[in-house]
């Protein structure tokens, strides 16, 4: 047999995540002292001896659920083998969490369970009910990959330079960065795209950090898989109050 295809063979590779395209991760989980937690149904492929638990729940993140809505549907990832990862071919970023990380719930693919996990709520500057958001934090030593729709941007904050963004299209930022929802100038503007911010809204950063910002508007895709378009504009059903995740 001879094809093109016979070109796109596992990667070499020492690490625990590994990209095996922009799109695809290799994940050895032999490698580390924690197992590796990645979001339900992203496996496309494995080698080995590995089990998934797909109803993997520790106390933090059943505290996240029950006190915020945030939900991060996880499987954790153990034995001696090679996990192949990917989600409707978004594209795959590997990042230190080093001195803490942000991130909406929904662009996670995957991290080492050794992370703390925690939330924090971003506030709104207008009194509007459901305007704040919460969102993931992450902390300890360990890595995280985390999906974008299309290459991303990663924006420079600093004490003499602030940074707004959509709101819509931030998916990380360090988490020593202090946070703020802007309002739009029209508050018709408040219910469209995304229920819980809305199109118009700008999220702004201040102090020492970075942001992560994707060239898109709209949810991830695994929303539209759950609630057809509605998904897109942050609603499921009749309800106008949709979730981040």
């Amino acid at each position: 047999m001879h094809s093109t295809l016979f070109a796109h063979v596992p990667v070499e590779s020492t690490g625990r995540y590994t990209l095996q395209n922009p799109q695809l991760l290799k994940t050895d989980v032999t490698q580390g002292s924690s197992a590796v937690l990645a979001r339900q149904g992203a496996m496309v492929a494995f080698e080995g001896q590995v089990e998934f638990d797909s109803q993997y729940r520790n106390r933090s993140w059943r505290n996240v659920e029950r006190m915020t809505g945030e939900r991060l549907e996880l499987m954790r990832c153990k034995g001696n083998g090679i996990v192949y990862l990917a989600n409707l071919a978004q594209h795959l970023h590997i990042m230190e969490v080093g001195r803490g990380l942000t991130v909406d719930s929904s662009y996670v693919l995957a991290f080492d369970g050794s992370l703390g996990l925690g939330i924090v709520a971003v506030d709104s500057a207008v009194e509007i009910a459901s305007a704040g958001a919460y969102n993931l934090e992450l902390s300890g030593s360990g890595q995280v990959v985390l999906m974008t729709s299309g290459e991303p941007l990663v924006m420079e904050v600093t004490p003499e330079k602030n940074v707004c963004c959509d709101a819509d299209a931030v998916v990380a930022w360090s988490t020593s960065l202090r946070t703020q929802l802007q309002a739009p100038t029209s508050t018709s503007a408040v219910w469209r795209r995304r229920g819980s911010t809305g199109e118009g809204w700008e999220m702004q950063f201040s102090g020492t950090g970075h942001v992560l910002v994707q060239p898109s508007e709209l949810l991830p895709p695994q929303h539209l898989r759950n609630s057809g378009m509605l998904g897109q504009f942050g609603m499921r059903g009749n309800s106008l109050g949709g979730s981040n995740a």
